[in-house]
């Protein structure tokens, strides 16, 4: 496709992708970027685009954001992947540990101030920070169409608010098809996981919007 990360135009790439394989965008993402990441939080289905990502790029870093609030099985699960798959992990944490916030203010209901400071300081923070060191052009993530009205927003391809170029190879794939990679991969999966920023699965904590 020839182009440069400056040459880019969202609407007109999204349409050259849609049809393509998340093995394709990949590819076409790292062939204009100099200083790619992917982030993850070990969710459920994160591991299907840690596995095309680094299917392609066995070097290729990956920011694990870490709340201290993840679930047993989440951190198992983490530990397997990071294991079976040979990631390059960069590991953020919050300045502040879970025994201190459980004592200062434990998780606080949403839409309160103190949830507010609750999400900067287990998510946003540790973010921010990641992305200041690492100054990333190109940031893959694994943001689905149907999964919020902001994700619906936006597509394959879209830009953070940061200037970052965001590309989400799986964002038209569904759940049954994720299943099927999955299987088709022998890759494990886990549903035991818990974002204390979002309590609800449709609501945005601020790192994406």
């Amino acid at each position: 496709m020839g182009k440069t990360m400056m040459d880019v135009n969202i609407e007109g790439i999204n349409k050259e992708l849609k049809n393509k394989s998340p093995k394709q965008i990949i590819e076409w993402a790292l062939s204009i970027a100099k200083n790619p990441v992917i982030t993850t939080n070990f969710r459920p289905y994160e591991v299907a685009i840690l596995h095309a990502c680094t299917n392609v790029d066995e070097n290729l870093k990956v920011i694990w954001c870490d709340t201290g609030y993840n679930t047993p099985n989440t951190y198992k699960h983490a530990f397997e992947l990071i294991k079976k798959l040979n990631l390059n992990i960069q590991l953020y944490v919050p300045k502040q540990t879970v025994g201190y916030r459980d004592v200062k203010m434990g998780i606080p209901q949403v839409n309160t101030e103190d949830h507010k400071l609750f999400t900067e300081q287990v998510k946003l923070e540790p973010f921010k920070r990641a992305m200041k060191e690492h100054q990333p052009d190109v940031w893959f993530t694994n943001l689905r169409h149907g999964q919020t009205a902001f994700r619906d927003s936006i597509d394959i391809v879209s830009k953070s608010k940061d200037g970052i170029l965001k590309v989400s190879p799986f964002y038209y794939w569904t759940d049954t098809e994720l299943d099927a990679y999955l299987k088709a991969q022998n890759l494990p999966n886990e549903f035991k996981y818990f974002d204390p920023t979002k309590v609800l699965e449709n609501r945005e904590c601020g790192l994406h919007s």
